[in-house]
């Protein structure tokens, strides 16, 4: 991490997505005291896998990776975190190690709060408490949704579904690219499949005009093709 950069909590707009958005102004000035801020590059480790947290990190700008190394040595991409984000507020809470790795897709900025000002606050503040435990229960749901994913849909199903989360979580470009740019290992890693199985169904995706490519960058043509293929 390099670059830091000074970003006070009240005036930022980040923290409606989270939630941070339950503290008061007071508690707010109190954890933007303590905290820092700072540039990953792409690629680099925010946090790793099996790392005792001293604290959260909010995302503040960019794309971030939480995966989770299997059994055979390769990773499983369990949830793409963008701007808002809180990553690894259940380690820090149940006092255990990091249960995933958090890796910067694209050049990311994140806020990083010392662990006494989040667990300060839990105790004072309900509102905060409640908060917290809505967003760690959409957590597990979506962790509940992948396991159900896995199990139930082909991998042209969970290819078709991953084009369309990223596009509906991060919009398209002036030339209607999806914003987040993920390497076929990446898109291999996040439907639970081999990157060759991957990169065929995409080449079939293409072949059925469902999207286009431009190197790394994906377009989806045929929204409503990959919605029937989704849902089958």
């Amino acid at each position: 991490m390099v670059e830091e950069i000074e970003v006070r909590c009240e005036q930022c707009a980040i923290r409606k997505f989270n939630a941070l958005r339950a503290m008061s102004k007071e508690e707010l000035k109190r954890v933007s005291d303590s905290k820092s801020t700072k540039i990953v590059k792409k690629g680099e480790s925010i946090f790793k896998e099996g790392e005792k947290l001293n604290g959260v990190f909010c995302i503040r700008d960019g794309v971030a990776k939480l995966s989770k190394l299997s059994s055979n040595g390769k990773d499983q991409i369990v949830k793409l975190a963008t701007k808002g984000h809180l990553l690894g507020q259940r380690s820090v809470i149940s006092e255990e190690s990091a249960n995933l790795s958090a890796t910067a897709v694209s050049t990311t900025q994140v806020c990083f709060i010392p662990k006494e000002g989040i667990m300060n606050t839990l105790h004072t503040n309900p509102n905060f408490a409640v908060e917290v435990l809505r967003h760690m229960a959409h957590d597990l749901k979506e962790a509940d949704d992948v396991i159900i994913n896995m199990s139930h849909k082909s991998v042209k199903q969970r290819v078709a579904e991953a084009f369309l989360y990223m596009k509906n979580s991060f919009g398209v470009d002036n030339e209607g690219f999806l914003n987040v740019s993920l390497s076929r290992e990446e898109i291999a890693n996040i439907v639970g499949t081999a990157t060759e199985s991957c990169i065929r169904i995409i080449s079939e995706f293409k072949k059925e005009k469902f999207i286009k490519t431009a190197g790394k960058k994906i377009a989806i043509i045929d929204e409503i093709a990959l919605l029937d293929l989704m849902n089958k």
